[in-house]
């Protein structure tokens, strides 16, 4: 929030931060405790719970950072993903998943869920229509992931909503390849936004975690089977995220900068058979890209020229 006064900007920032009121140090201080005051509080605190001071805190930041009520830090990206997905599935529910995506996401479903009595259907594609022909009956909630992971398929978000909305699914959404800087899902109809801290968020290659974006309602009962599974983040790596969260526009509008550039010349080199990437007009899905991204990403793929090898090629990179 910025305030004029007296001629003066003075930035107000509020969401997110801890202030240290003892030392008045400009950095979020850590509070390492793994045991709290219980008795006389209005909160019980205990990491497992995810309401340490830091937990609670970051996860303000996130919840701002995505336009959504509230949100939770996990210890990483499937952690986030799985924990999701048993908070709304049960025995004799069915999911709804897209395809192509994750790979750790489809490993999860296809090897675990059976053990719960939870069916699951992969969509032959990314299109409104492929989702709304993989729904039956007992769907009960219905996952995408777009840009996704690793051929940049852009799957519409808005359609999706209103698809899941007509039939009162619950939607979810991996946002990990466009970060909140550049997509927000809640703001085009989506209940659920996750993320793999690990990637964006984190930033330095030095931080494994997730991080789940929704309602109040719904966090809350993610909330119930987190706490149980205990997938919570430690309050040192959360500490060190929120960190990282600092630089998160900086560094993610230069990564979307260059990987355009790039991703234009390796559209036109002649070792190059094809690229991925939705910033490029050639892109099936750019146009739509376009309507609901602030930009276009920093993550692309590309395919060699069948003659070269892919292995040698990589290690002789530079």
């Amino acid at each position: 929030m910025v305030k004029e006064e007296l001629g003066i900007k003075t930035i107000c920032v509020h969401t997110g931060d801890i202030k240290d009121e003892q030392f008045k140090g400009a950095v979020s201080p850590i509070y390492m405790s793994t045991s709290y005051q219980f008795e006389d509080v209005a909160v019980k605190r205990y990491p497992r719970y995810f309401n340490t001071p830091n937990q609670e805190h970051l996860s303000k930041k996130i919840a701002a950072l995505e336009h959504a009520e509230a949100a939770l830090i996990f210890g990483s990206g499937m952690a986030a993903v799985s924990t999701t997905f048993l908070a709304f599935l049960k025995a004799g529910d069915h999911l709804v998943v897209q395809n192509p995506l994750y790979g750790g996401t489809s490993n999860f479903v296809r090897e675990e869920l059976s053990k719960y009595g939870i069916s699951y259907t992969f969509t032959e594609g990314y299109q409104v229509s492929d989702f709304e022909n993989a729904i039956q009956e007992n769907t009960k909630l219905i996952h995408l992931e777009t840009p996704s992971n690793p051929l940049l398929t852009i799957t519409d978000i808005r359609a999706i909503a209103k698809l899941a909305q007509s039939k009162q699914i619950i939607t979810s959404i991996d946002n990990t390849f466009a970060s909140p800087i550049i997509q927000n899902p809640i703001d085009l109809g989506i209940d659920i936004v996750i993320h793999s801290a690990t990637k964006y968020l984190g930033g330095h290659s030095d931080i494994l975690a997730g991080a789940v974006a929704a309602s109040q309602e719904h966090i809350d009962t993610i909330w119930h089977v987190g706490k149980n599974l205990g997938g919570n983040l430690s309050d040192f790596m959360v500490w060190m995220l929120e960190r990282s969260m600092k630089t998160l526009a900086l560094r993610v509008k230069a990564q979307c900068r260059n990987a355009k550039k790039l991703a234009k010349f390796l559209d036109k080199h002649p070792d190059v058979t094809r690229v991925y990437y939705p910033g490029l007009k050639s892109h099936p899905e750019h146009a739509l890209a376009k309507s609901q991204m602030k930009r276009f990403g920093a993550m692309m793929s590309f395919e060699l020229d069948e003659r070269l090898n892919a292995s040698k090629f990589l290690k002789a990179l530079t």
